[in-house]
């Protein structure tokens, strides 16, 4: 039996929308904002057309489903889908009445609704961590290691969560050095996620080669200068690089200077690629200058 809005979709006009690509329509210019609007949804969590249908409800107000269907042109399956899943985020509401209406909650809370969510996800995770591991090692291994030659491993990682938890492993994990290098704007990042935190009073041998300004040394404050240096003229900025104790190696294919917002690192425990950077670092540091207070 087909939903009762059904009936309604067929004399209603159609109205064109901020959605609509139409380069005379005068909601045309609103598109690069809502492109990034849907760009930022993106990474709580929101499909393109669940954005679409978040962003339709919260600027247009209350619709009925025909009414979504028809304004950003989805099919009808999919859009009662959509409503639905919205409505399971904690981000859209129903009423009673008949047609039944949909509304979109503020944007302040319904980040505050995904970001909870996912923080219940996350902590629901760590709790099951150790009965994974207990399942885990009650399955015997069923290879000889010992009969195994090491193979380097390479893993692409891309996207910020990845990288950054990448990067903590490797600085909790780091027994004998930690060099990193880069530019002003990667400097920055690390010292907004407080990256470095952990290795301000290690006994480590700490390295740190950057581009940065005299407008930015102000993130090397807890850091020993002598263990610092800024990088001569000539470095690329897209240049960045971490080595961990020779045995790990980050390299960044696209850093916080690159115009895209989308971060690829590279990660390998080859031992040749490793010495390889290690050198570049060693000699670009010999060449680099240091910083005084």
């Amino acid at each position: 039996m087909q939903p009762p809005e059904q009936n309604e979709m067929k004399d209603e006009p159609i109205q064109l929308s901020v959605f609509d690509t139409n380069s005379d329509s005068k909601n045309y210019d609103y598109r690069v904002s809502l492109d990034k609007v849907k760009y930022e949804l993106a990474k709580f969590g929101l499909t393109s057309n669940q954005s679409k249908v978040y962003i339709f409800l919260g600027k247009y107000g209350s619709k009925t489903a025909p009414e979504v269907c028809k304004a950003l042109k989805l099919p009808r399956t999919e859009t009662y889908h959509l409503l639905t899943t919205l409505q399971n985020k904690g981000i859209v509401s129903a009423t009673f009445q008949h047609p039944i209406r949909f509304a979109a909650l503020p944007l302040e809370k319904a980040i505050w609704i995904l970001v909870n969510a996912e923080k219940e996800r996350v902590n629901t995770l760590e709790k099951q961590e150790k009965d994974l591991v207990q399942l885990w090692n009650n399955i015997p291994d069923f290879h000889a290691e010992e009969n195994e030659a090491k193979e380097d491993k390479l893993q692409m990682l891309q996207g910020t969560n990845q990288i950054h938890g990448k990067m903590k492993e490797m600085i909790n994990n780091a027994k004998k050095e930690f060099f990193v290098l880069g530019s002003e704007k990667d400097f920055l990042k690390f010292y907004h996620s407080d990256f470095f935190a952990p290795l301000d009073n290690s006994k480590i041998d700490l390295k740190l080669l950057t581009s940065a300004s005299d407008r930015t040394m102000y993130i090397f404050d807890d850091i020993d200068r002598a263990k610092v240096r800024r990088l001569h003229d000539g470095i690329n900025d897209n240049l960045c690089f971490i080595t961990k104790d020779s045995d790990e190696l980050l390299f960044f294919t696209k850093n916080a200077s690159h115009t895209t917002q989308q971060l690829t690192a590279m990660w390998t425990d080859s031992s040749a690629m490793i010495h390889s950077m290690k050198l570049l670092f060693n000699q670009t540091w010999s060449k680099s200058k240091s910083i005084y207070l």
